[in-house]
């Protein structure tokens, strides 16, 4: 505890000295204690040099954030991803939150690989680059291997050393402040500040194992082998480990790169309504979708195909809510807000006692003045947020999952958007969903639909059924913004909550004690 205790003033000193506290007081007022307690940590006899100067409030945040490490890196995109918790606006500026740190050295990236994947196998790797990419949490390298004889070009994304024992000694610490907070401030206990923060532990540390990005990508090529025109890159599992994962070198063009897409004569208003639909079914066929799906992770490859990388990020949803987004949507594109309302209480969204006239005409509300705009100012992730605000005024319970699914769909959206302006939201997306929801709606489709999946988990049963339950209960963790109550991460939670209720006297006062200490030390 004393060294958690150390690890959070050490964290305080940095965030009191950074931007990002007098940022964030303009959006939240925090009480009175809590700004003594960093206007103590911020007391410095340096001068502390203003090098954001020229930047504006959004990119001075980040930048702030950045400079802090893996920790708060992920705490602020954990963080963007729950305006329910933080509100709109703040969520808005830490979507540009980037995560780009310096590299480590090759020397210590071979002896990664060599104690991962052993001496035969690291000497089937060929020509390792230097890091081509480098992140918070792990870096990319381009290299060749031989696979059965054949040389193959691959990208190895390696984990960086020592990041989980860094990684998790500054979060044990943020959850202990979390923990003083709640009981300090009684009025934040509703926003379960422990629970937010051991949930970013558990999907972090889930992340940091790299069998689970890979069983992500493996079950995103599954689901989407028969796409035409989407290609997901094919995983090495002999080159992949806990640390290591290899896959498929993209030879292509960065989707951001749309003067060269051009050039090479491809069809960019195509490719932008492509984007569109691949993504919306996967959300509605699969319930399975990339939640990343931003310029620097797609491709156009060769064979003019999309493809995605970076599958550290994914969305699940269940088939009732695969269900409701469809209808949701649909509805809207066919101006039909009664059905649309129906939905809503049908499924349970809101309370069941709730007028289908009233919200029928809230629903009109949204949809009305969208169809009165111009194409180009149409947009379906703008759509939910709108319906998410105002059902929420008819008690609608929040739903994780959606909300980054609606982040994401703005995201794909504006990719889409920056191919061809003039880019159909709606013209795009009836098809897919009337497709889907017509398939749904044949028994017979029904019948054939759990044959396959049935058909599916044996094919998978074989390949690693440990790791594959693991990224499952990750992704699950993810896409739902909460710890499933019968799982051992809810255990694991209730044990460190009871772990901090028994040392939170001695907490405090060797709080107050190194507080204390800093006017000597510091």
């Amino acid at each position: 505890m004393i060294k958690r205790i150390i690890t959070l003033f050490k964290i305080g000193r940095v965030l009191a000295q950074s931007e990002a506290l007098n940022i964030i007081y303009k959006f939240h007022k925090p009480p009175a204690i809590i700004k003594f307690i960093f206007l103590i940590f911020s007391i410095s006899l340096k001068k502390n040099e203003n090098k954001n100067s020229g930047l504006n409030e959004s990119e001075r945040l980040c930048t702030s954030i950045q400079s802090m490490g893996t920790s708060f890196i992920k705490l602020g995109q954990f963080l963007s991803t729950r305006p329910d918790i933080i509100g709109d606006d703040l969520s808005q500026k830490l979507e540009k939150l980037q995560d780009r740190v310096p590299p480590f050295e090759n020397s210590k990236a071979k002896q990664i690989l060599k104690e991962n994947l052993g001496e035969e196998n690291f000497n089937s790797i060929l020509n390792l680059s230097e890091p081509i990419a480098a992140a918070s949490i792990a870096q990319v390298h381009k290299a060749q291997i031989n696979d059965n004889g054949i040389i193959k070009d691959v990208a190895i994304k390696i984990l960086r050393p020592d990041i989980k024992k860094e990684f998790n000694e500054q979060i044990d610490a943020l959850m202990l402040f979390a923990y003083l907070i709640e009981n300090l401030v009684k009025k934040t206990k509703r926003l379960r500040l422990v629970e937010v923060v051991f949930l970013l532990k558990q999907i972090t540390n889930h992340e940091m194992d790299l069998r689970f990005e890979a069983a992500a990508a493996n079950e995103y090529a599954e689901n989407t082998k028969n796409d035409v025109g989407f290609e997901v890159p094919k995983i090495y599992w002999n080159f992949t480990s806990e640390e290591v994962l290899t896959l498929d070198w993209i030879d292509g063009i960065s989707i951001r790169e749309k003067d060269t897409l051009v050039k090479n004569k491809i069809d960019i208003n195509g490719i932008a309504s492509d984007i569109i639909q691949h993504f919306l079914r996967h959300a509605v066929r699969d319930g399975f979708f990339h939640a990343d799906m931003h310029q620097g992770n797609l491709f156009i490859n060769n064979n003019g195909q999309i493809v995605p990388v970076d599958f550290g990020i994914m969305g699940r949803i269940d088939k009732e809510n695969r269900r409701f987004l469809a209808e949701i949507l649909y509805g809207f594109i066919k101006r039909d807000y009664k059905k649309v309302a129906e939905v809503h209480i049908l499924a349970g969204l809101v309370p069941r006692e709730t007028q289908l006239e009233p919200l029928s005409q809230a629903l009109r509300s949204i949809g009305e003045p969208i169809f009165g705009q111009k194409v180009k100012d149409i947009s379906g992730g703008k759509l939910l947020k709108q319906l998410f605000d105002i059902t929420d005024k008819f008690n609608m319970q929040t739903q994780p999952q959606l909300l980054m699914l609606q982040k994401t769909m703005v995201v794909v959206e504006g990719v889409a958007r920056k191919l061809n302006p003039d880019t159909n939201i709606w013209e795009t997306s009836r098809p897919v969903l009337e497709k889907w929801l017509k398939e749904t709606k044949d028994p017979l489709s029904n019948i054939t639909e759990t044959l396959k999946e049935t058909a599916e988990t044996l094919k998978r049963l074989p390949n690693l059924p440990e790791v594959m339950d693991k990224a499952n209960q990750a992704l699950s963790f993810l896409a739902s913004g909460q710890i499933p109550q019968n799982s051992n991460s809810y255990s694991a939670l209730n044990e460190k909550k009871q772990e901090m209720k028994a040392f939170r006297n001695q907490s405090i006062i060797g709080f107050l004690l190194l507080v204390f200490f800093s006017f000597l030390v510091f």
